[in-house]
């Protein structure tokens, strides 16, 4: 599976492609664009770019030429040229160099590509700490790409939403997000993909997270897309952190019948408000044994999109919702 389109709506915003040079911005300019504040503005250059096409260092300065920037509340950032060989480091340098044009910015997604422009495991990314430095009224930072991606800890006051997707996210990623202070944070979504794609994170490296001290806040937990889900599983049967969450996901991953029995006999799930199993190696018969522990209790389960093992010269293979 890949993530089959661009983001239609982000920070409860509809998104809105910035129009191209030439005859399609001059025609939007005169029959007008959005309201400023009305709509997530997507700004995305061709990642396999031809000598004619606009690049990401003449997109922007457009876009802030362009647009009343001050009322912007969301930024979409697509591709920008080769990012499978060139991070994200120019782009994060010029959001933050803008950051006096931007005073109303709440919400950035840094990477918003298909496979057609670019694998999620092959898209390059850099330090995005310095997006929360500049701009202490962000909420929302979402990233996508887990290839140099570093977080060296930080603390913000207002961030109430992290969600960083990948195919693969480094153990040293997970260990420097458990060290931020986001005292403000409700929502913190990592997948964590597969070995074969950078993830080498362990369930040690979860245990700040799972803790919760730096994260009073918390209500959503998403641990997502692992190809050791089981074990991630194990780490969250007894996390501190689940007792106030509303919403636990574990999704998307390669989550077993062990894994679901290892949960069912951990702390108790039926404060939750959803538990989302999707994407899962479940039996009919566990599916059935976690619905019925839960659903009683008014817990929304979701076992759907079960996946069947598959055989290969001997061996048995399941496989994340998202890799290459």
């Amino acid at each position: 599976m890949t993530i089959g389109n661009y983001l239609r709506e982000f920070h409860d915003l509809p998104v809105f492609e910035f129009p191209a040079p030439g005859g399609k911005v001059e025609a939007a300019e005169q029959s007008g664009l959005p309201d400023p504040a009305a709509v997530a503005w997507r700004l995305s250059a061709a990642t396999y770019a031809e000598p004619e096409d606009e690049q990401w260092e003449e997109l922007f300065p457009r876009f802030l030429d362009t647009v009343d920037t001050a009322k912007v509340r969301a930024v979409v950032v697509g591709g920008w040229d080769e990012a499978y060989e060139n991070s994200s480091a120019p782009v994060v340098e010029a959001l933050v160099a803008a950051k006096d044009r931007l005073p109303a910015l709440e919400a950035v997604f840094l990477g918003d590509m298909l496979s057609e422009d670019c694998e999620i495991s092959w898209i390059i990314q850099s330090d995005v700490t310095p997006l929360l430095a500049a701009y202490p009224g962000l909420v929302t930072l979402a990233v996508r790409g887990g290839s140099e991606l570093a977080f060296p800890p930080v603390r913000h006051e207002g961030l109430r939403r992290l969600v960083v997707q990948t195919g693969g996210l480094p153990g040293a990623v997970v260990r420097d997000i458990g060290a931020c202070d986001f005292p403000a944070l409700e929502h913190l979504e990592l997948w964590l993909g597969r070995d074969d794609y950078g993830n080498d994170s362990t369930p040690a490296d979860l245990e700040p997270i799972l803790a919760g001290t730096r994260l009073p806040a918390l209500r959503y937990l998403g641990l997502r897309n692992s190809d050791t889900q089981d074990e991630v599983v194990d780490a969250v049967a007894t996390a501190p952190v689940v007792a106030r969450l509303e919403e636990l996901d574990l999704s998307m991953g390669e989550l077993t019948d062990r894994g679901a029995e290892t949960l069912l006999a951990g702390q108790p799930l039926t404060h939750l408000r959803r538990l989302d199993l999707s994407h899962h190696f479940l039996s009919e018969e566990m599916c059935e044994r976690v619905t019925a522990a839960l659903a009683p209790h008014g817990v929304t389960v979701d076992v759907s999109d079960r996946q069947v093992p598959r055989e290969y010269n001997g061996r048995t293979w399941r496989y994340t919702a998202v890799g290459e």
